[in-house]
């Protein structure tokens, strides 16, 4: 092991081999922080084997029901840790404390625990880190996942079945997931982070809230990103690769998925239409 946890990873092993239950030796305080240094922890066993599954059952058996704000809270600042940074070992700190800072909003969307304010304001949190990311690794060999988009996605995504988003929120969830794919990365995503955000982007559209008049040109404004011609000095695709493979992953979730949102069958029609834009010597109609 790579880590260090004050309990010892034999003391965790036991918490894991209970079912999770709640060790009764020592404080929940102190639990907690052991845990959520583990967060950051290189070594996979301890932070994603260990205590990302420990921390997320307790939320969700309601271990932290009377102290889910400052979980939460704690979560959120672990989002800062080493922000800015790429290739060293911070990133799993963030990414994990995005992981958890979802479970704690998903336990809000169960029973309502925090104020409509907390969770918009670690709504604003997420949004600001997914944005500012700069380490966005899937897999690291020896390590284990990073992972920090798909995540970050996953948050998102229970974030937006949240009660306390409505509109203008939601809105800002679908132009934080464009900012994101838009924005010019060096990392190419191969471990699915298009198809995770493309599932974030289905839950805003699952509220029946955001109307097509405002999903059409967010298309639009991703899919104008996902073309390219003949002719550019570097390679197109590493400007394209992503919003494309986004574009292919809505377009699918939203044909074959569960519990179509209102606008499935219109906004079928603007993808399809993106999706020939974005790739005419395959996709556009034959004269």
């Amino acid at each position: 092991m790579t880590g260090s946890v004050s309990g010892g990873y034999d003391y965790w092993e036991q918490v894991l081999a209970s079912d999770m239950a709640v060790p009764t030796d020592r404080p929940l305080g102190d639990l907690t922080a052991d845990l959520t240094r583990m967060l950051g922890d290189p070594d996979p066993v301890l932070r994603d084997g260990t205590a990302f599954p420990t921390l997320a059952t307790w939320v969700s058996r309601g271990v932290y029901d009377d102290l889910l704000a400052g979980l939460g809270d704690g979560m959120a600042a672990g989002l800062s840790t080493g922000l800015g940074g790429s290739g060293d070992d911070s990133v799993f700190r963030r990414s994990f404390s995005a992981l958890v800072l979802g479970t704690c909003v998903a336990r809000d969307n169960q029973r309502p625990l925090v104020p409509g304010g907390k969770i918009l304001e670690w709504g604003d949190r997420l949004a600001t880190w997914l944005l500012r990311e700069q380490d966005l690794r899937g897999f690291v060999p020896g390590k284990g996942w990073a992972h920090a988009v798909a995540h970050g996605a996953d948050a998102l995504g229970t974030l937006a079945c949240s009660p306390h988003l409505h509109t203008p929120e939601l809105t800002v969830l679908l132009d934080v997931v464009a900012d994101r794919l838009l924005t010019p990365t060096t990392t190419t995503w191969s471990s699915g982070e298009p198809d995770r955000l493309a599932v974030a982007v289905i839950e805003v559209l699952r509220r029946d809230l955001v109307p097509l008049s405002v999903v059409e040109p967010w298309v639009n404004r991703i899919s104008a990103a996902a073309t390219h011609g003949p002719g550019e000095d570097a390679d197109p695709y590493a400007r394209s690769a992503h919003p494309e493979a986004f574009l292919r992953s809505l377009y699918l979730h939203l044909a074959i998925g569960p519990r179509p949102p209102a606008v499935r069958s219109d906004l079928l029609l603007v993808l399809v239409e993106a999706l020939r834009r974005s790739n005419p010597w395959s996709l556009a109609p034959e004269r």
